[in-house]
């Protein structure tokens, strides 16, 4: 099993498919930064589903040091990436392509919503990737629409129409 630290982006855009359960079953046990908890409770859309994030509670973990990060990254994020180095975690959750980059250039393994949804695909935990993608769409999620039409190709499902 592995230890995944997930940030809010992530948790929102699989929260919007009701798919956070694909964390704990692809990889295993997860956890959240207390910025991302309270980034969550601010999150105001009609799809999501707040029910979710009492669920999250006993994941919430506080950082020990002081956050070095916050001038260079969302608030949230920052605390994610101290959390995974503190807890020596295996993989971050993440989608924030600005936010990926920082954490990859301190050599944190990173791995975004669609990576989870293809790997869950894989081991048969889902059968279609094209509702999910379809959904962000509606939602605005920051997703291109170009890469996820490229995958959706590659797995045989045909792109997203218009």
């Amino acid at each position: 099993m592995k230890l995944i630290i997930a940030d809010t982006g992530a948790l929102i855009s699989l929260g919007l498919i009701n798919h956070v359960d694909l964390i704990e079953k692809v990889f295993g046990d997860f956890y959240i930064a207390s910025a991302v908890w309270e980034e969550l409770q601010e999150y105001e859309n009609p799809e999501f589903d707040k029910s979710l994030l009492s669920g999250f509670k006993n994941k919430v973990v506080r950082i020990k040091s002081k956050n070095h990060l916050s001038v260079i990254m969302d608030y949230g994020e920052s605390e994610s990436v101290i959390l995974y180095e503190e807890l020596n975690a295996d993989y971050l959750l993440i989608d924030d392509n600005k936010a990926r980059i920082i954490a990859e250039s301190f050599e944190v393994n990173c791995i975004g919503s669609i990576g989870l949804l293809l790997s869950a695909k894989q081991m048969g935990l889902i059968n279609d990737l094209k509702p999910s993608f379809e959904k962000w769409i509606e939602n605005k999620r920051y997703f291109s629409k170009k890469l996820l039409n490229k995958i959706l190709i590659q797995v045989g499902e045909g792109p997203i129409k218009e």
